[in-house]
């Protein structure tokens, strides 16, 4: 009788040890599609799934109503700022089982939010990273134009050491003109109080701590008047598509310099152009840019770039483009890592999901 006793302890042993097995397996059964991807995702990624241990399955196209075809046997997709999550895209995901988008970026606005809602599929979103990334890069543009160090790097490697050509101006005492204090608009609030500037925000709502420091809140046109420098650091939507366009261009000073790190439809690309002929735009920064899903996170050397507009403003002395790193700091990737993997694991433990995008 003692045998068969023990006989049947071991067996609840063994039971139970293979029952944690298969509960530590099974919860490393999501499996995530990621759209979009470079070396440097997998990298972070992979080095934060090791206390998640999900599948994950990399693909290097965006993802659009033809590559929507890839996925197989899939319950989450994560994406980013150019991939096309359109309605057909979006119901292809809810035929194929997939109940959860996680964005591995702030913006959403290429995501039909609606559509999702109606195929009961959840978005998530990382609201905040490292603002200080994207803050710190429009800083970096601003210098480099003011000082035009990208020209003069240029020259001394080629041992032209002359001065001629690279005059700048103090940022001291200048006018800032902010569009858009979220968290990275306040950072950059901040940065521009450290260097003795004069600085003007809008936003829809006025952050107090904000007006603590000195920064003055004023309407849009005050900002376009005033301001030496233009940086924008609001979202994209259909009150903010095309913010800088003929009208606003027009009310601007004279030799004003814009800064966008933030969605490419805030300006209308065309009407910057015929400023910067005018004259009106002194000079101009730019991260981020309306077509750049044709462009941006790909080697493109040995093409013929067939984007006219683009070619052109490439070709003004006084523009300079970068293709959307503002983001792209160790810290912002970590916290990308992170906050997304976060998103998936309390889905999949019947959490609330703090960062889910609702209507």
């Amino acid at each position: 009788m003692s045998g068969g006793t023990t006989k049947s302890n071991d067996f609840d042993q063994t039971f139970f040890v293979l029952h944690i097995v298969y509960c530590s397996v099974n919860n490393s059964l999501m499996k995530i599609a990621f759209f979009s991807t470079q070396l440097y995702d997998k990298k972070f990624f992979d080095e934060h799934n090791a206390s998640f241990r999900y599948t994950l399955d990399y693909y290097e196209t965006s993802l659009n109503e033809k590559t929507v075809n890839l996925l197989q046997d899939v319950n989450a997709v994560c994406v980013f700022v150019n991939d096309q999550v359109n309605r057909p895209v979006i119901e292809q995901l809810a035929q194929r089982g997939v109940k959860i988008i996680a964005l591995r970026c702030a913006g959403f606005n290429n995501v039909d939010i609606q559509a999702a809602v109606d195929n009961n599929i959840h978005v998530v979103r990382v609201p905040s990273y490292s603002p200080h990334a994207v803050a710190e890069h429009a800083l970096a543009m601003i210098m480099t134009l003011n000082r035009k160090i990208h020209k003069a790097y240029n020259r001394v490697r080629e041992q032209n050491f002359s001065l001629n050509g690279l005059l700048g101006f103090d940022l001291f005492g200048k006018t800032v003109g902010v569009v858009g204090t979220g968290n990275i608009g306040q950072v950059f609030c901040s940065i521009m109080l450290g260097f003795g500037t004069k600085v003007l925000a809008y936003e829809v709502r006025p952050n107090d701590a904000l007006i603590k420091t000195g920064v003055q809140y004023v309407d849009l046109n005050e900002i376009f008047e005033q301001s030496d420098i233009i940086s924008l650091h609001c979202p994209l939507n259909e009150h903010t598509r095309y913010l800088i366009n003929d009208h606003s261009i027009q009310t601007m000073k004279k030799g004003v310099m814009l800064i966008n790190t933030s969605r490419g439809g805030l300006i209308d690309t065309k009407a910057v152009i015929d400023g910067l002929k005018s004259g009106i735009i002194g000079s101009l920064g730019i991260d981020v840019y309306e077509q750049e899903e044709k462009l941006f996170f790909r080697d493109l050397s040995e093409n013929i770039i067939k984007d006219d507009v683009i070619s052109r403003l490439g070709s003004f002395p006084n523009v300079l483009i970068t293709a959307h790193q503002g983001f792209f700091t160790h810290e912002a990737l970590t916290q990308i890592a992170k906050t997304t993997l976060s998103n998936l694991k309390a889905f999949e433990k019947g959490e609330a999901l703090v960062n889910e995008i609702k209507l």
